[in-house]
């Protein structure tokens, strides 16, 4: 059968940067964004288009900053999508590479902060499995100083993009996606964990904070029923639009109810 034609919309890097201004973004502000390319429609130019157009929108004095996490660099014992034989779980724990900032691909995050990466000039920081990359003026201020031992806590790039007043941009992505609430769960109590990884110097393991994005989409219901978020469309994808800052205070109070965990 022949392949249908594209419903559309059709959306283009102008149409991008005029839609997301009159949503509200600033030139010069902060955007944290979370995206699926899919959303959106059939974009002129993929990927690359859609960063310019978001580029466009915030300017040059503005700083774009995507999530570049690589979950494949962990223990083959905890891998479920798929499984693999666990005969080959040791060979996997000394052949796989250490991470680099580098060359090392995002994964599971869409083509969108996978090409934001790879982009002239931008800057990723160094967890080996919750990195962030970001864009302009203020990049080596959000990224720099991740701590290896801190995937989403108070030295990760979170709670930078929290001081400095940042805002999280949901481009036709859910709040399953939202990582400022993971920044909460690290101001809650919650249980310790043991993390396999690959590292410099061979296979190592790290105690970290648990995080879970279980009911993240409940919690995000609740929060912009109760908060201001600014909700609107570009192309055919839900945008909503709100402060880093208020997620993670909303989201501390919301799980330490929704969610109690034990110390």
């Amino acid at each position: 059968m022949p392949t249908p034609p594209p419903t559309g919309p059709l959306v283009t890097r102008e149409t991008l940067t005029a839609q997301l201004r009159a949503l509200g973004v600033e030139p010069g502000e902060i955007l944290l964004v979370h995206s699926s390319m899919r959303a959106l429609g059939w974009v002129c130019g993929g990927a690359v288009a859609v960063v310019r157009g978001l580029l466009d929108a915030i300017g040059p004095d503005g700083t774009l900053v995507v999530p570049t996490q690589t979950g494949d660099l962990s223990d083959p014992a905890e891998w479920r999508r798929p499984p693999v034989p666990e005969e080959w779980w040791e060979t996997i724990r000394v052949t796989m590479p250490a991470y680099d900032p580098l060359v090392t691909p995002s994964r599971g995050t869409g083509v969108i902060p996978e090409t934001l990466r790879t982009w002239p000039g931008a800057l990723r920081s160094a967890h080996p499995q919750t990195s962030f990359a970001a864009l302009g003026p203020r990049a080596a201020e959000i990224v720099d100083g991740h701590a290896p031992d801190c995937r989403l806590g108070e030295r990760s790039p979170l709670a930078r993009l929290e001081r400095l007043g940042a805002r999280v941009l949901l481009l036709g992505a859910g709040y399953g996606t939202c990582t400022s609430f993971h920044l909460a769960e690290y101001r809650i109590p919650a249980p310790l964990v043991e993390i396999g990884r690959p590292g410099a110097a061979g296979w190592e393991v790290v105690t970290e904070v648990s995080i879970d994005s279980d009911r993240f989409d409940e919690l995000g219901y609740d929060f912009e029923r109760d908060r201001t978020v600014v909700r609107g469309k570009v192309g055919a994808a839900d945008v909503r639009l709100f402060p880093v800052a208020d997620a993670v205070a909303y989201a501390e109070r919301w799980l330490a109810v929704h969610r109690p965990r034990e110390e």
